[in-house]
């Protein structure tokens, strides 16, 4: 196949513009919940063995992530530090959250994200 649909540079743009705000839609749709619901999320942070003044700052930095993170990776001349800051937070959330107990979809799921947003880490810029 000589003639491939991403040699186009306006179809690859776009493509690389779609994958990064599908990506980022996972975690733009978290950041409402753990604002409003702050002291009930800093609470389960905190039933998983973390003590209550350290969730509720894992949580403002959580939620700083979730902000930086997707802006970055959408609009910002360097998605590579939006990939960072997504990284950040997804990393040790699924740690946390979904190894122990081993829920296996959400973590594979998740490391479905970790790959995604590795790979858009290391790759050259446009």
């Amino acid at each position: 196949m000589k003639h491939s649909l991403f040699k186009n540079q306006s179809i690859k743009s776009f493509s690389d513009f779609f994958a990064r705000v599908s990506i980022s839609a996972i975690f733009i749709s978290a950041i409402p919940g753990k604002i409003n619901d702050f002291g009930r999320t800093a609470e389960y942070i905190s039933s998983k063995g973390i003590p209550e003044p350290i969730s509720s700052i894992l949580l403002v930095g959580a939620i700083i992530c979730l902000i930086l993170g997707p802006g970055f990776f959408i609009f910002g001349e360097n998605q590579k530090i939006g990939s960072v800051f997504l990284l950040l937070f997804l990393i040790p959330t699924t740690i946390i959250f979904h190894v122990f107990p081993f829920h296996q979809r959400a973590v594979f799921m998740n490391l479905g994200l970790i790959g995604g947003l590795i790979i858009a880490a290391i790759r050259d810029p446009k």
